[in-house]
């Protein structure tokens, strides 16, 4: 009777992106999600993938192939079955540090002034002034040249605005909408990622290629 048949399954499904600290060595419970025979699952979970090293850079692909030949070698027994993506990228971090209160104040002076030159020289550029006059002659039925109860309202409201559209109010949000930031920033991580996956893969195939 075939011994394969007699083989007893382990499912994998690995994570799209994961991040360790540096200097520790890749285990496949890190990466992945692993449902297996209880006599297996802490031993696949503690399998070492892969050490990593400095010529390896702060991202790593880990491929499908390579798993199921580190299970087949370690447990020839298993039967292995794949979930999702056949890869993982590994982002390799370094120490975490305290934010730096000076770094902070640059960053929101840059972004405080830029926001508001950008505001004012659109107001300029469509003369915002005289059509606030405009509409507060056609609301009122006199001319202010100075409308500073409108234009006060005006300033609240764009603020308002700001935070309303961005979901967001320091660690506080409105409700459980991603903010448009955070969608930006998903997609900006899922084109690096991809990015990354796809040239180590070419630098897979050049290897290989050479090999032969």
């Amino acid at each position: 009777m075939d011994n394969t048949f007699a083989k007893e399954k382990v499912y994998i499904r690995l994570r799209k992106h994961v991040q360790l600290k540096k200097g520790t060595c890749i285990e496949l419970g890190d990466i992945a999600q692993i449902l297996a025979p209880a006599e297996f699952e802490q031993g696949l979970k503690r399998l070492v993938v892969k050490h990593p090293v400095k010529q390896d850079g702060n991202r790593i692909v880990i491929d499908m192939m390579r798993i199921i030949k580190l299970i087949r070698d370690r447990y020839p027994n298993l039967s292995v079955e794949y979930i999702g993506e056949p890869h993982t990228l590994v982002e390799i971090t370094s120490l975490e540090k305290s934010p730096s209160l000076l770094l902070f104040a640059i960053v929101w002076l840059l972004l405080f002034f830029g926001s508001m030159l950008t505001i004012m020289n659109f107001h300029a550029d469509v003369d915002m002034s005289a059509v606030m006059v405009k509409i507060v002659e056609m609301i009122t039925g006199s001319r202010d040249e100075h409308p500073y109860v409108f234009q006060t309202t005006y300033s609240i409201g764009i603020g308002l605005g700001m935070l309303i559209f961005f979901n967001h109010l320091f660690r506080k949000k409105w409700n459980e909408e991603p903010t448009p930031l955070e969608v930006e920033m998903f997609l900006y991580q899922e084109n690096l990622d991809h990015f990354v996956i796809t040239e180590e893969y070419k630098k897979i195939h050049r290897k290989e290629t050479k090999e032969e």
